[in-house]
């Protein structure tokens, strides 16, 4: 893996070292000068956050009155190091009270080396969990007194969360009732040209967990090869996984409209929104807005379901529904009348429909769980619990 710090310098605004730490030799200890020269003096801190001076690699962010750079001299993992940057913050914040600034760093510069001495080693990032590294860093640092100081749960059996994987997780959890809760949570987005041909669509989606498990269980999940995801995953780290896919997405409503403007003073619409998916299945708070010209003075409705009303703020018909059920349709007629100006000569630019809804127990991708076992040495029982939930992201239908 490549390295992802040969040097790190803390300097406040003016570019004076607060704290260095050197971990590995091939860097010089002169590399800071290079940095102010280079970047500070000629004003291009906000340019771009990586340059390159002189054979070595410079990445730098601030953070309030605070630049932290990095310096390495080969083959650098980039996104590693600003990762780590984010992360060790993190870290010093929770030692200091939730405050990182130049004066925090003064007042904690010997914790401050104790900890870079263990969340890195020769350049490679170690654990920088807050968690774990309280239990042997004992050391308080100095806190503000504008911060307050956070209630610190104690975390037994230290030497388990150090070298184990499993450091967000305290042992000896007991529940009395043991459930897992898995959620896999999608948004379509949808861009589609008025003569119903679709101009772009893809589907992002979430995996999550929710636990409540005695112990310290493996978790097994089977998934189908919808989105190529490995069809069986042993959940050994936080449960989060996150999908995209732009191929094979089931879309959960089509929308067929039809805009005639007759004339300068009225417009007809007429939108019929179907749905597609299983006939057991309902969507919930189904929310159509249909765009109508600025000047619009009166408004006729007649909808088979739901209730529809003009919003003068949006320029918008905004017709709602409560519960859409599967593999039906609703249609709505509307009579737009208009305000007669002479000074307004463009014509009108149609946005598109927009579309608002929740579909539970449906995917757009076809993601489906195929099981879902938990594993435990006493071999309690559990409840399991799988939930479906299909949402509007961006879903617009040119009109």
């Amino acid at each position: 893996m490549p390295v992802a710090a040969s040097a790190i310098y803390f300097l406040n605004l003016r570019g004076d070292v607060l704290i260095n730490r050197l971990y590995r030799d091939d860097v010089g200890g002169n590399m800071v000068d290079a940095f102010r020269t280079h970047v500070m003096q000629t004003k291009e801190l906000g340019t771009c956050p990586v340059r390159q001076i002189g054979g070595c690699s410079f990445f730098y962010m601030r953070i309030s009155n605070v630049y932290i750079v990095i310096v390495v001299s080969n083959n650098a993992n980039v996104a590693c190091a600003f990762k780590f940057v984010v992360e060790a913050v993190a870290l010093f914040r929770s030692y200091f009270g939730g405050v990182f600034d130049e004066d925090a760093i003064r007042n904690n510069f010997v914790l401050i080396y104790e900890l870079l001495d263990e969340i890195m080693d020769f350049g490679y990032p170690q654990n920088l969990s807050p968690e774990i590294l309280k239990l042997y860093i004992t050391q308080e640092g100095v806190r503000s007194p504008f911060s307050s100081k956070p209630t610190d749960r104690p975390v037994p059996n230290a030497t388990l969360q150090v070298t184990g994987a499993v450091g967000w997780r305290r042992e000896g959890l007991v529940y009395k009732k043991n459930e897992v809760f898995l959620d896999i949570v999608e948004s379509v987005n949808l861009l589609m040209s008025s003569k119903g041909s679709v101009l772009r669509c893809d589907v992002t989606g979430k995996i999550l967990m929710k636990c409540f498990l005695s112990g310290m269980p493996d978790l097994k999940l089977g998934l189908n090869d919808k989105i190529g995801l490995e069809k069986e995953a042993q959940l050994k780290s936080r449960p989060a996984k996150r999908y995209r896919i732009t191929e094979g997405v089931n879309l959960p409503f089509k929308v067929l409209p039809t805009i005639k403007e007759l004339g300068r003073s009225r417009i007809e619409v007429n939108v019929k929104v179907k749905s597609v998916f299983g006939a057991k299945m309902f969507a919930l708070g189904v929310v159509v807005k249909i765009p109508v010209p600025k000047q619009t003075a009166k408004t006729n409705f007649t909808v088979t379901s739901g209730r529809a009303k003009y919003n003068a703020s949006i320029d918008c018909l905004v017709w709602k529904i409560r519960k859409f059920p599967g593999q039906t349709e609703s249609t709505l007629s509307a009579e737009v009348e208009l305000i007669s100006t002479t000074t307004e000569k463009k014509s009108w630019t149609r946005p598109p429909i927009q579309m608002e809804f929740q579909v539970p127990m449906f995917t757009a991708s076809g993601l489906r769980v195929r099981f879902l076992k938990v594993w435990e040495k006493s071999g309690y029982n559990t409840v399991e619990w799988v939930r479906y939930i299909t949402k509007a992201g961006s879903y617009e239908i040119r009109c």
